[in-house]
Parts: structure tokens; C-alpha cells; sequence
């Protein structure tokens, strides 16, 4: 499958990331390399190969909640790097 310059730019504004003109041919070409590495997997047989593994195949195991005693902020907070009496302090991370 080939993919064009503006699918490039499409994708990269659905993804909400500036690609510069320069990029796009180089990030098509590549693009285009990996969904042709992808296309090769449909010509696998995997006749008679059974499921080994997978989550499709996995249940859950469940345990029963039980009701503890929380063991309060001394405790929880003892190695917060900062702490303002029962919160921790993290650095501001929005602009």
C-alpha cells in the first residue's frame, strides 16, 4: 500500500502533530515500507497452527475484595519526596 505526502499531512493533523514539508515525502516512504512489511502476513498459511497464547483465550481471575483498615498518611506519605501535611507535592506539569 503507498501512502502520499498528504495522507502523511492528514494523519499528522488527526494526531495532532506538526510535520514539517521537508518530512513528509521521507515519513510516506517509510509508511509505506511498514504496510507493505504488513501486507506479507496475509500470505501466511497458518492452516492447522493452533492458539498458543493470547487474550482473546484468557479469563480473569478474580478475588474477592476485602475490607482492610487504611494504614493513614504517616505511612503512605513516609517517603514522598514533598509532602504538605496529608498531600504530596509534585511539580506542575501544565504549562
Amino acid at each position: 500500500m503507498k501512502i502520499s505526502a498528504d495522507e502523511v499531512a492528514k494523519i499528522a493533523h488527526l494526531a495532532r502533530l506538526e510535520v514539517d514539508a521537508s518530512q513528509k515525502e521521507k515519513m510516506a516512504e517509510q509508511l509505506s515500507h511498514i504496510l507493505q512489511y504488513i501486507d506479507k502476513l496475509k500470505d501466511v498459511n497458518v492452516e492447522g497452527v493452533k492458539l498458543s497464547s493470547g487474550a482473546a483465550l484468557m479469563n480473569n481471575v478474580l478475588r474477592e475484595d476485602k475490607k482492610k483498615i487504611s494504614p493513614g498518611p504517616s505511612v503512605t506519605l513516609a517517603n514522598a519526596p514533598q509532602r504538605d501535611e496529608d498531600f504530596y507535592i509534585v511539580p506542575m506539569v501544565v504549562k
